[in-house]
């Protein structure tokens, strides 16, 4: 008789299914027994109720500071908690202007230093333009469809909104760059990736890029064209879960972009009022004589004021909304990485129907079923793993964050109390 394909493996004992959202306001006992908070994927709902510790088993102390300085100060989130067993560093600098003519860019240089026995020299020191970046990033999705790649800035600007020659643009996009590549430097799979060799060490990246015009992943092709108009009949509860999650995170978190932005819109332009408002009283002060030391000490408060505001707002603009961002579009990529997971599902599907329809007995399953398995299951681990190790980057991430935040907000209100 012919036997039965053998079923998808088990994901484990936890199931991603218990995984409520982490900015839900609901508490676990309104939740019940089973759904029970994964302590991978959610924040404590109250970090003096119990003890913290950073992922390398450092304890953080939770009692309040005796300075609003030591906020940040007291918990330590190094990205080199493991440089000692390191062997690929890689950073992003020195941008640099270029003026042609047809077009006028940005490059920046790209160091690395590494002992890996795949790389020829210890060293390298490329220059790259934005489009390089994209380059790489499409590449590695070609080529590692199974695995999260982490998100580029976005490349449009709006036109009279934002200079993308300014230095402040371009000292954003530097770090945003600087990051992207630092988060494909620290995955075990996609840092040894070819098409990264390439980005890294090719002085003419150029032609590379023609070479690799024709070359599309195997794996794409064959869920494009296999599936059809195929419907998955649905996910498996644990992806469900993540994708449920996912668009509640982008939901909240897009919410709180679009308020941050109108924050700081409204900073900015109460600051330039009181850029206005204070001369005033100066002016007022050379007219009247018996007033004068008065009126010129509220005209230097609110010129402190000014400048404590316009930092508060700078470190919104550079710091917070950028990691925002970031994490908006790193939801978009994981979305995608679930499609992708489910058309390889329904092609498995559709294969396993178009087997039961031709009603042969046969000794085993056909290799192409099997083969088809194997790549559901792959996708089904590597999704798996990437999405811990991203919850993980996202905890220690707006831990900073957040905390650096609070900081910042309690030195701008020091700084406006004192004067």
């Amino acid at each position: 008789a012919a036997s039965a394909p053998k079923p998808l493996p088990s994901s484990g004992p936890k199931s991603l299914r218990e995984m409520p959202h982490p900015l839900a306001t609901y508490s676990s006992e309104e939740m019940g027994p089973a759904l029970t908070p994964s302590p991978d994927l959610l924040l404590p709902r109250s970090i003096a109720d119990k003890d913290l510790s950073l992922p390398n088993g450092t304890p953080v102390d939770t009692s309040s500071p005796a300075s609003s300085s030591s906020l940040l100060n007291r918990l330590q989130l190094d990205d080199d908690l493991d440089v000692e067993t390191r062997d690929l560093f890689v950073t992003v600098d020195d941008p640099k202007k270029h003026v042609c003519t047809m077009e006028t860019y940005i490059t920046y240089r790209v160091t690395t230093k590494t002992t890996r026995a795949e790389f020829d020299l210890p060293e390298y020191s490329v220059r790259r333009r934005y489009q390089d970046f994209d380059w790489l990033r499409n590449k590695l999705e070609e080529s590692q469809p199974t695995h999260l790649i982490p998100p580029l800035p976005e490349k449009f600007v709006v036109k009279g909104v934002v200079d993308r020659f300014s230095e402040e643009f371009v000292e954003t996009r530097r770090k945003a760059l600087d990051k992207f590549l630092k988060r494909i430097t620290d995955h075990p799979v996609l840092s040894f990736n070819e098409h990264f060799n390439v980005f890294l060490t090719a002085k003419d990246l150029n032609a590379y890029k023609k070479q690799g015009m024709a070359l599309l992943s195997k794996m794409g092709e064959s869920v494009k064209y296999v599936t059809g108009g195929y419907k998955l009949r649905s996910r498996p509860l644990e992806f469900a879960a993540i994708g449920d999650y996912l668009d509640t995170f982008s939901l909240k978190l897009g919410t709180i972009d679009r308020i941050a932005q109108r924050i700081i819109k409204e900073q900015l332009e109460y600051l330039v009022e009181l850029r206005e408002y204070g001369p005033v009283y100066s002016t007022w002060g050379g007219l009247e004589v018996e007033l004068s030391e008065p009126l010129e000490g509220v005209s230097a408060c609110i010129g402190n004021c000014c400048t404590a505001l316009e930092e508060l707002s700078e470190d919104m603009t550079e710091d917070f909304l950028p990691v925002l961002r970031e994490y908006i579009l790193y939801a978009e990529s994981m979305k995608n990485v679930l499609k992708k997971r489910d058309q390889v599902q329904a092609e498995y599907e559709a294969k396993l129907e178009a087997v039961a329809l031709k009603r042969e007995d046969r000794p085993k399953v056909p290799a192409d079923v099997e083969k088809c398995q194997d790549r559901v299951e792959c996708f089904n681990a590597d999704l798996k793993a990437d999405m811990e190790r991203w919850q993980n980057n996202k905890r220690q991430d707006f831990r900073q964050l957040l905390m650096g935040m609070a900081d910042k907000n309690i030195q701008y209100y020091e700084k406006v109390c004192v004067t």
